[in-house]
């Protein structure tokens, strides 16, 4: 230890609990004077309560047919009902119910996905920015290569040939996506392994996998937070997107997408139908961004916009 100052010593041995706490006030501070950061994470509360408490929320059951009641207006229209306060769709289910289950699939595929693709990406990362050389070499074609492939047209194929489904769904964005993660990872190691503490670590003999996940990866965290944030709001986009294709979530579960997708032939005479889960998409996600760029204020000082 007589070889490390002080700083060097505490950058090694992480932040004191008081410095910590002084953070996390300072970030509740920054929320509440942030507009679109309060209403950012007022949205993502709001979506993440109704998802987790959706048989609460529900007022009918999301997959329940009834071809007497297809087709009602919203209750403000002449021939809507208070049962049904949002309308019903083409086969009689009510579509505030299957918004409200909807949540669930959207939350589950977007943070599913964004941890797959998070994990793989931040691991590629760490190795291609600490080892350089051919290591380097490998893992930056092989990211060439996914960005060279549109993405849309490869999860397409893989859902054709796997089949649709949930899990499927989840690992097909995850491993789509992990290149920005890699790249924004890999470009942070490479400016933090230069680092005093990262030197004084390897004069003291700490071996590469104690430096890569001791001493380099806490200090590009932030940015892999920011990324997986923002990257949560276009993976509930894509799931959406092939859901609305039919390579989604299959019936009788309900995303948002699916019901897009048949709402969409109603547009021109029961608007409702497609509208209210295209608001419940447009909304989660404007609200997920909010929360991702004040989160990427607070955390990445260089990249701090003007209020």
């Amino acid at each position: 230890m007589s070889l490390l100052s002080k700083s060097q010593a505490v950058g090694l041995r992480g932040k004191r609990p008081e410095e910590t706490e002084s953070r996390w006030r300072q970030g509740i501070k920054s929320l509440l004077k942030s507009k679109t950061g309060t209403l950012g994470i007022l949205i993502v509360l709001a979506v993440c309560i109704i998802a987790i408490g959706a048989p609460l929320f529900a007022t009918h059951e999301p997959a329940k047919i009834s071809p007497a009641q297809r087709l009602l207006p919203p209750m403000w229209l002449e021939g809507g009902t208070h049962e049904h306060f949002l309308g019903t769709d083409n086969l009689g289910r009510d579509i505030w119910s299957r918004i409200v289950y909807g949540s669930q699939v959207s939350l589950i595929v977007g943070i599913g996905a964004v941890m797959l693709s998070g994990a793989i990406g931040a691991l590629l990362g760490l190795l291609a920015g600490f080892y350089g050389k051919w290591v380097n070499a490998i893992i930056m074609r092989v990211a060439d290569a996914f960005i060279a492939i549109p993405s849309i047209l490869f999860m397409l194929v893989v859902l054709a040939v796997l089949g649709p489904g949930l899990g499927t769904l989840i690992f097909v964005i995850g491993v789509t996506n992990w290149v920005s993660y890699a790249r924004v990872v890999r470009g942070e190691v490479l400016s933090v392994k230069e680092r005093d503490f990262v030197k004084a670590a390897r004069a003291l003999g700490a071996r590469n996998g104690r430096i890569i996940f001791t001493h380099i990866l806490p200090n590009v965290l932030s940015s892999f937070i920011i990324i997986s944030t923002m990257s949560v709001a276009t993976t509930i986009i894509m799931e959406a997107s092939l859901s609305f294709l039919g390579l989604g979530i299959k019936p009788p579960a309900v995303s948002w997408g699916g019901m897009l997708s048949d709402g969409r032939q109603y547009l021109a005479t029961s608007w409702w139908v497609a509208t209210f889960p295209g608001l419940a998409i447009t909304i989660t996600v404007l609200g997920v961004i909010f929360f991702g760029d004040w989160l990427r204020d607070m955390l990445d000082p260089r990249m701090k916009s003007k209020e």
